[in-house]
């Protein structure tokens, strides 16, 4: 009898507590992505996060605990998307949902390609270049960044992409006080929405923000 993987062990229980219905096969793909997280990081530097058992909390926990959020999305934007988070985990959590992650650097978003073609997720457009520059031909509903840039910068850099009644979705820390002073006038902060992440002590927020001559969106 094989011994119990810890790693399947720590996201089945994070994925448990946080209620959400991932089937067998999409838990294998998080692992996988930990995998070649795991093996591109070596040469990469993708991530500060080396250990993966660290992974599945700081990075895989870390984004399902905010993947509600996304549920009743069409098309969803991740802006600065690094190693993957939360643009892979998202994808392959809501495989309805048609994702496009966009960095700068070539070596993260060859990973992100990688990482798209051994997993399978035909759901997955990948950009390399700046998110300013990008020019897509549907709009998004959702734009998400996760510790890419102040909230000003985010919004700016991305609104042109940003359908009529869409919203951004930034992932943080301890709530960006300042940052939220200093948005765009005709931006505003719709919710704030605290997270608990299992098996990780430390702050996380939801920053919602709609264009403020709209309604919040729902």
């Amino acid at each position: 009898m094989n011994p119990p993987n810890p790693l399947a062990s720590s996201l089945n229980q994070g994925i448990t507590q946080l209620q959400l219905d991932l089937s067998a096969t999409q838990q294998n793909q998080l692992l996988d992505f930990v995998a070649l997280l795991t093996k591109w990081n070596k040469v990469y530097n993708l991530t500060a996060v080396r250990d993966p058992v660290q992974m599945i909390s700081h990075h895989l926990l870390d984004a399902l605990t905010a993947a509600p959020a996304f549920a009743k999305a069409a098309r969803v934007l991740d802006v600065g998307a690094g190693g993957g988070v939360p643009g892979i985990v998202l994808a392959i959590t809501w495989p309805q949902i048609q994702f496009s992650l966009i960095d700068i650097v070539h070596k993260k978003t060859a990973f992100l390609t990688q990482v798209k073609s051994e997993l399978g997720l035909n759901n997955i457009t990948v950009h390399t270049g700046r998110v300013e520059q990008l020019v897509v031909d549907k709009k998004f509903d959702i734009i998400t960044s996760r510790a890419f840039a102040d909230l000003a910068d985010f919004v700016n850099g991305a609104a042109h992409l940003l359908t009529d009644d869409g919203q951004f979705i930034a992932m943080k820390g301890v709530i960006p006080t300042e940052e939220i002073a200093t948005l765009p006038p005709d931006w505003k902060v719709s919710t704030i929405t605290p997270l608990a992440v299992p098996q990780l002590n430390a702050e996380r927020h939801l920053i919602f923000i709609c264009h403020s001559q709209r309604n919040t969106p729902n």
